[in-house]
């Protein structure tokens, strides 16, 4: 007899590619069944705070509040290296002039506002949904807007300018560590065989879309909110690599000096229990 997992991921292209054969069927699944579901971050964040997925995909920033219910999975994390979410306002502006600015964030638990107010506690957030912040700066209801998914390669064609790329900026604190945005979760209350089972399952997924690039792009450029190929290709190589098989030291390090970073700030409650399902 089957086991039902509910998986849930965002609806844009990167996902899609690693999801591709798990959503296809083409890889085996032994005794698990999957049931997909599609929605922004901030929403499956939410969801995560209420238990109501086996597996989803989350902020960072947001696993700290569910680490008890919630194991990290290893494969399908979305790391910056050197380049993340990104600042953009209408007008030039420096980033010592963003004290006091509105900004458009894509939600108080996504990893980009966490980076944010650690760059700059002193701004205005107003939430708005991710793929309307380019709009709403555009049209003047926010200074900045904070950029994740694809608008982070999309906004100087609607005449926005960089203030600031997080991503750089935490590797330059850092010596060079990846930013930490997004991870896979598994519900703990599943059990060690049947979490290591879907963590196998993920790891397969990933690899058989880099193993048949083509197709597997075919599959997530849908996905991309109007992206040409060129800069679909890049958006999806830019968070699904050989590094979203597995965080590696670097991505550990990465994680744990965020976590740590943003607890000594108050901006997260603890140091979130940070383990790792092993497949």
């Amino acid at each position: 007899m089957s086991r039902i997992v509910r998986v849930a991921h965002s609806p844009d292209s990167d996902d899609a590619f690693m999801f591709y054969a798990l959503a296809e069927g083409l890889i085996d699944t032994g005794d698990l069944r999957f049931v997909h579901e599609l929605q922004d971050i901030e929403s499956l964040n939410r969801r995560a705070l209420a238990g109501e997925l086996e597996v989803s995909a989350i902020s960072i920033h947001a696993y700290a509040y569910v680490c008890e219910r919630y194991a990290l999975l290893p494969h399908g994390a979305s790391m910056g290296e050197g380049y993340g979410p990104r600042l953009v306002a209408r007008e030039p502006l420096g980033p010592e002039e963003l004290a006091g600015k509105r900004v458009a964030v894509p939600g108080k638990l996504t990893s980009a506002y966490l980076a944010l107010k650690l760059f700059q506690p002193a701004v205005r957030p107003v939430v708005v949904d991710f793929d309307r912040i380019i709009e709403y700066v555009a049209e003047g209801e926010a200074d900045v807007g904070l950029l994740i998914h694809e608008g982070q390669l999309t906004y100087e064609h609607e005449g926005l300018h960089l203030v600031a790329d997080l991503g750089e900026w935490w590797a330059d604190e850092t010596g060079g560590l990846p930013l930490p945005l997004g991870g896979n979760a598994i519900r703990r209350d599943l059990g060690d065989q049947v979490m290591r089972k879907v963590a196998g399952v993920l790891e397969r997924s990933i690899r058989y879309a880099l193993d048949h690039r083509e197709e597997a792009l075919a599959h997530a450029l849908p996905f991309g909110r109007s992206l040409d190929r060129a800069r679909g290709d890049r958006f999806v190589a830019m968070y699904v690599n050989e590094a979203t098989l597995g965080y590696g030291e670097r991505g550990r390090r990465g994680v744990e000096l965020f976590m740590a970073r943003a607890h000594a700030g108050g901006l997260i409650p603890r140091v979130p229990r940070l383990d790792f399902v092993t497949g």
